[in-house]
């Protein structure tokens, strides 16, 4: 879902000639000086290109030498924590952590109030993540593990109290414009980090109370993370478990092999956002079903499905193309508001395609196969894509508005211009189906050349400032999402502690005998939950309470996981956390209401193809050898 996290703080009002990345202004940055901001960004940006540089290291070495680069996968691992806990670090410097969608309506007094109140509760909680860190640190540097070429690995692991302090600091800046606002939220988030370690009451009396606040918090605005960080702290703190183990899970996030795939995947849909790719390919789309009517709806959708595959984030793709696509429905006779709604949603089927984000993820948190994930998810993003280009073909306009006689030498001239973006998808499939390359080192020729792409033979991108500016984007993006991750890890992991997968499948199978309509009440949860959760908060809770459920009734974890990544798909759409419904009211200026009626008739056309998904389970499983 997303550039993110919180873009929906953002004004994003995108004029068309400038770099769609480059636009996106968050709404208030915190003054640390141009020298801080910039020695921030360059080490981030190092560390994220040492992370695209070590496999492709390794593919070089093992295919010219017959060796490997010594501890590389380990180091790779490493390096992805360490820019998930610097992306974080600048996405709070930023104050673009993802949190609760509808608290971006509230202004005024009353804003202010419900920020300052957010943050100091997000601050307390993230100085709790920091001693819980350290208390972690503290045991690996007793132990003296060795990371690789003698690096202590408690060096690297250091980095996590010191960027949930830096965040807690940021937080508490953030609260308040004012010096007396800040000094007063420091000293709340010091109360309240008091009350927690030294409460004299008993911890199981704590978990209720400690709860409302959090959800109190979560209304008014306080980032995800430190929501569901919040709750995890609680629930352990009162069974007795050290709140350490909320670190150790949040570490044990980066020992997953294929998580380094998900940095840079989203580096490659960057270097396309913000290079002259979406001009090109609207370009290629339009020479291709121009002679058509309603041929401008099928050059949106296809154009916007390409671009949410490579960025996982439908959210990037309407602030990428936005300023493109609006123009051409308008011009081709559309109505706005059925332009609107086609830009809002169009995109969505990129989702269920290799090498999104939300695919990937829930392939690595469900334990099944990444290239079984991406063969299953063919023909449910066609069928979903297939739902959006007749809902838009359906409101064509009459006449021949916008339509363009077919021109061959046109066709050409833009299959050339386009030729490198259009071999993008090649990469990531030849080297990952043909067994030549890991999926993270797969991800990572995937960035390189969609980097070389854009600078080299476009040189639409500068090396300076253009590719740390990028780097740091995405390091954003992923930052955040990392953030929620390894909370949300450890929520999970006391939840499967707690029993609770195995009592929710007792339960079902006392009240729900025939599969049919424990797939109906999934679908409804899914949708329950699509509506105030985010998609990535979802696949890390949800997916370890679904799965053995799945299993008790004969779903193929394949085709549950088709069924999950469809109907969270729809949370985009889904008010109040559907992200894409702000993106698009900030990006073109329009209520949120508006918005939410304009995409309401693709919503429910699209509600139709997850029951197809759900019902068929050919669709996710039908294809040759994928469940051999």
């Amino acid at each position: 879902m997303m550039h993110t996290l919180s873009e929906v703080q953002m004004i994003c009002s995108l004029p068309e000639r400038r770099p769609a990345l480059a636009a996106l202004m968050p709404a208030r940055r915190l003054n640390f000086g141009k020298f801080a901001v910039a020695a921030e960004n360059t080490f981030l940006s190092l560390v994220f290109a040492a992370l695209v540089l070590l496999p492709l290291a390794e593919i070089l070495l093992r295919s010219t030498a017959g060796i490997g680069f010594e501890g590389s996968s380990s180091l790779v691992q490493h390096l992805t924590l360490v820019v998930g806990i610097l992306g974080a670090a600048v996405a709070a410097r930023e104050t673009r952590l993802l949190g609760f969608s509808a608290a971006a309506l509230i202004d005024g007094r009353a804003g202010r109030w419900a920020r300052f109140s957010a943050f100091v509760a997000a601050a307390a909680v993230s100085a709790l993540l920091c001693i819980a860190s350290l208390q972690f640190v503290r045991a690996e540097y007793a132990a003296g593990r060795i990371l690789a070429h003698g690096i202590p690995v408690w060096i690297v692991e250091s980095l996590m109290p010191l960027g949930f302090g830096i965040i807690a600091l940021r937080l508490i800046l953030s609260a308040a414009d004012r010096v007396a606002g800040r000094i007063y939220a420091g000293v709340l988030a010091a109360a309240c980090v008091a009350l927690f370690v030294f409460v004299p009451f008993e911890p199981r009396d704590m978990v209720a109370p400690g709860l409302a606040v959090l959800l109190v918090a979560t209304l008014l605005g306080a980032p995800l993370f430190a929501v569901i960080g919040g709750a995890a702290l609680l629930l352990l703190w009162s069974s007795g478990v050290p709140i350490a183990s909320v670190a150790v899970d949040h570490y044990s996030l980066s020992a997953n092999p294929s998580l380094p795939a998900i940095p840079l995947f989203t580096l490659a849909g960057y270097f396309l956002a913000e290079s002259g790719a979406p001009r090109r390919l609207i370009e290629v789309f339009d020479s291709l079903f121009g002679r058509f009517r309603g041929s401008a709806a099928i050059v949106t959708v296809l154009v916007c499905t390409f671009f949410t595959s490579f960025t996982g984030a439908s959210g990037v793709t309407i602030l990428a193309l936005g300023g493109l696509a609006m123009p051409l429905l308008m011009g081709a006779g559309y109505r706005e508001r059925t332009a609107l709604g086609l830009i809002t949603g169009g995109g969505l089927p990129g989702v269920l395609l290799f090498p999104a984000l939300p695919l990937i993820l829930y392939a690595i948190v469900a334990k099944t196969s990444i290239e079984a994930m991406f063969v299953g998810g063919l023909m449910p993003a066609a069928l979903m894509l297939g739902i959006a280009l007749w809902w838009g073909l359906r409101q064509r306009p009459a006449g021949d508005a916008g339509r363009t006689p077919f021109d061959r030498v046109r066709l050409a001239r833009a299959l050339w211009a386009a030729k490198w973006e259009l071999a993008l998808p090649a990469i990531p499939i030849t080297v990952l189906l043909g067994g030549l390359a890991t999926p993270v080192e797969a991800a990572a020729a995937t960035a390189l050349y969609a980097g070389f792409v854009a600078t080299a033979i476009h040189r639409e991108v500068r090396f300076y400032p253009d590719i740390p500016r990028i780097i740091t984007e995405c390091g954003l993006l992923v930052g955040g999402i990392l953030l929620i991750l390894g909370v949300a890890l450890a929520l999970t992991n006391f939840l499967v502690d707690a029993q609770v997968p195995e009592h929710a499948v007792e339960w079902v199978k006392q009240h729900i005998q025939s599969p049919w309509a424990f797939l109906l009440a999934l679908n409804i949860f899914l949708l329950a939950v699509g509506c105030v959760m985010d998609i990535f908060s979802a696949i890390v809770v949800i997916t370890p309470l679904i799965v053995p459920l799945g299993l008790a009734f004969g779903v193929h974890p394949v085709h549950l996981g088709m069924i999950f990544l469809a109907n969270m798909e729809l949370g985009y759409l889904t008010p109040p956390i559907g992200l894409n419904l702000f993106f698009a009211s900030y990006r073109f200026g329009k209520p949120i209401p508006e918005v939410c009626w304009s995409v309401a008739p693709l919503f429910l056309a699209l509600c139709a193809g997850v029951l197809a998904i759900t019902y068929v389970p050919w669709l996710s499983l039908g294809l040759p050898g994928l469940l051999r």
